[in-house]
């Protein structure tokens, strides 16, 4: 089975926003919204999902580290598609200039207030984890790994152990 590792970032701001982006175009998923910035690991990055993440974000949207507050890996979420194992590591920040003018080479970005997210139309574990999130992931900071399945993601908390 062959796998394909891939990050995003999830940008937020203090009035229960977050910025969203409608990707087109991409080979691995179809047109839809998906987090700020994201995509597949170099191979020099498959033990640092979040240099990953940072260069995807720098590269996309133009914004570095120094932009952004709280970077936290929140959700690990596997899913077989057709014979493709997919491991997507969800991380979240706060922008720290909401007001800026961002652009994003993949698609369009746009601000949704929480309850507007839920209706997107996004990708199979993107859709509830971001669901998950709104409900429970942004009221603490656990580690959450899913599992996709037809119709689900089921999450657990990873906690920390020897």
């Amino acid at each position: 089975m062959k796998s394909r590792n891939m990050t995003s970032i999830y940008l937020y701001d203090d009035n229960n926003r977050m910025l969203m982006l409608y990707r087109i175009g991409s080979r691995a998923i179809k047109d839809s919204y998906i987090g700020t910035a994201g995509g597949h690991m170099e191979p020099d990055e498959i033990n640092d999902p979040k240099a990953c993440v940072l260069r995807e974000l720098k590269e996309e949207v133009g914004l570095s580290e120094d932009d952004i507050e709280n970077v936290e890996l929140r959700y690990i979420c596997l899913r077989n598609k057709l014979g493709e194992l997919r491991q997507n590591y969800y991380f979240f920040a706060k922008l720290k200039n909401s007001e800026a003018d961002i652009k994003s080479n993949e698609g369009n970005l746009k601000w949704f207030n929480y309850d507007e997210i839920k209706t997107l139309d996004m990708p199979h574990t993107a859709k509830y984890m971001i669901r998950h999130y709104i409900d429970v992931g942004q009221f603490d900071n656990k580690l959450y790994v899913g599992v996709g399945n037809p119709g689900k993601v089921d999450f657990t908390e990873m906690e920390p152990f020897e």
